[in-house]
């Protein structure tokens, strides 16, 4: 009878731990921060950025970097879309 308990106690922390797990990695993900024309930029290195639409107009668009201390950063941005012709 002991042994159930102690089983049932330790499946029941295994499954608290499991999802405290997901939280932990969603508070390490970096806030996105608008650009505007007085914001310092430190990239170091461009991870990734988002693709620019077909269309002739201003767009959001996403950049993410690493700063020059190893940080990773994500800036959402405006810029004109590939779409005019002139």
């Amino acid at each position: 009878m002991k042994v159930l308990l102690v089983l049932a106690l330790s499946s029941l922390c295994a499954t608290a731990m499991a999802n405290e797990a997901p939280t932990d990695a969603a508070q390490q993900q970096p806030v996105v921060e608008e650009y505007t024309y007085s914001t310092h930029l430190d990239i170091a290195k461009v991870v990734s950025m988002s693709d620019v639409p077909n269309v002739c107009e201003v767009v959001p668009a996403k950049m993410e970097y690493d700063d020059s201390k190893g940080q990773r950063h994500i800036l959402r941005y405006s810029i004109m879309g590939n779409g005019c012709t002139n």
